[in-house]
């Protein structure tokens, strides 16, 4: 048992000095498979490394998996942890970019993965009811099955879960129309640090009942209760999308397109900007003639009654030939839309296979300051030698900025590289940006929420844990353990 497994059993410091390593964690996990049965808890090594990461670059083992299957398994271990203050970090599938699943503090690393059930799908009353293990793009498919829509669409809706989407607050492009996810909570079932069930919210459209302690659990990234069950709004699915796609000669007049689409009225699902550096590793990885000559592109996507669709097309080109766009396409179905939504996905594994590391930072600014922005990372750019990929949210400010960055692993270079970052968070939040919009904070942005909360803001954080976690339990050594 390594130390730090041994100093997050503070119920059991009197007597644990007296028992030796290898006897006492043994019994830990004998207790655990006695208590849900030996198909829910490993700790194989294969096991515990799968579940001791993410997408980001750090990882850290747990002690030992359990896989819940159900709520009552959840209340169990946290029954049993809170007992002897044992430390549980939740996971769903684990494709978050900010460290925010890794077991830092070690423990158990409690999988929802298997409450993979949509437990049922209500049009009259335009709800879905499902376990927090559900791929996302399933849940999506389920409502589309029904005519319905759920629109919070994370890059990685394939893959992602709807737990890590609730614990995140996840966005994707359609936020600009459409709201992040918390826009779609009308209830959860929680259970808390001490294994005790809570259930907030409702089944209701509207509720204004007490404190709005729903979205307190959206959002709060594992740290104050297990989400067991959602409760999630859906809508009416659009009868039509359709797109335009625009090349411009750089990123500042694309970035006036987007104000000018805004200005004329128009409110698209969709927004994506894309930066020259991207655009090139795009062709470079998938083909030259993937893309039209330019050095930005905008993806510009609508929905909507079949009838309203194909007039709003020929303004919308109006309007981005009048900003001096070089290129303009239509895609005016479903799955021409698709295909351009692949491309933009494919930007992330095109830079990728450039064979440098991306540091993925999904940061904020006020739409107004897209272009400072963009002047800022070329600046720095400039002044590091480290290459920035700026694409992503135009629409709501929402720019994944990407330092790429060769041999991070190197310490010399990774010195450099975390002080260009720094220099990055630095300038977004003197420029009224918020350093996440829609990762979340994890181990990858604590150093910067101090700053980005403030004094009171941070303390009254801390008050909220403490209220609902006393003992500090649930994914410890996160943005509010300032130890780790």
């Amino acid at each position: 048992m390594r130390k730090r497994f041994k100093a997050g059993y503070q119920a059991q410091r009197v007597k644990l000095e007296q028992i030796s390593e290898a006897d006492y964690f043994p019994s830990v996990i004998d207790q655990l498979i006695s208590l849900l049965g030996e198909s829910k808890v490993s700790a194989m090594a294969e096991v515990l490394e799968e579940h001791g990461t993410d997408r980001w670059n750090f990882s850290h083992l747990p002690e030992v998996v359990v896989f819940a299957e159900s709520r009552d398994d959840v209340v169990a271990v946290m029954q049993y942890a809170h007992e002897r203050d044992i430390p549980v970090t939740t996971r769903g599938a684990g494709v978050g970019y900010v460290g925010g699943c890794v077991p830092v503090k070690g423990g158990i690393a409690l999988s929802v993965a298997r409450m993979n059930q949509l437990v049922e799908v209500n049009e009259r009353d335009g709800v879905i009811v499902t376990q927090p293990g559900v791929i996302t793009g399933d849940l999506q498919q389920a409502a589309r099955e029904k005519g319905w829509y759920y629109p919070p669409d994370p890059a990685s809706l394939k893959e992602c879960s709807i737990g890590g989407n609730l614990a995140t607050n996840a966005g994707g492009p359609r936020c600009l129309k459409y709201g992040v996810t918390k826009n779609y909570v009308l209830g959860l079932e929680v259970v808390l640090a001490n294994g005790e069930v809570l259930h907030v919210g409702s089944r209701c459209h509207k509720n204004k009942t007490g404190f709005d302690l729903l979205h307190l659990f959206v959002g709060s990234e594992g740290m104050l209760g297990v989400i067991t069950e959602a409760t999630l709004r859906i809508i009416p699915h659009p009868q039509r999308r359709a797109m335009l796609t625009a090349t411009f000669p750089d990123f500042a007049i694309a970035a006036s397109a987007v104000q000018a689409i805004l200005d004329a009225g128009h409110l698209p699902s969709a927004l994506e900007i894309t930066d020259g550096f991207t655009l090139k590793a795009a062709r470079d990885h998938l083909g030259q003639d993937c893309l039209p000559d330019g050095e930005a592109h905008l993806i510009v996507e609508i929905d909507g009654r079949s009838g309203a669709i194909t007039p709003e097309l020929v303004e919308l080109e109006q309007v981005l030939h009048g900003v001096g766009a070089l290129s303009v396409e239509q895609h005016g179905d479903a799955e021409s839309c698709e295909a351009i939504w692949q491309l933009r996905r494919d930007f992330s594994y095109s830079l990728r296979a450039t064979g440098l590391t991306k540091l993925n930072e999904d940061i904020v600014v006020p739409r107004s300051r897209l272009v400072d922005l963009v002047e800022f990372a070329t600046e720095l750019q400039a002044e590091t030698g480290i290459p920035i990929a700026c694409f992503g949210h135009a629409g709501d400010g929402n720019i994944h900025t990407n330092l790429m960055v060769e041999s991070y692993d190197d310490p010399v270079i990774k010195e450099k590289a975390d002080a260009a970052l720094d220099r990055l968070f630095q300038w977004i939040l003197a420029n009224n940006g918020v350093i996440t919009g829609e990762h979340g904070v994890g181990l990858a942005k604590k150093r910067w929420l101090g700053k980005a909360l403030g004094e009171v803001g941070m303390a009254l954080h801390q008050s909220v844990k403490t209220a609902l976690d006393p003992k500090g339990i649930l994914n410890p050594g996160k943005f509010l353990d300032p130890e780790s």
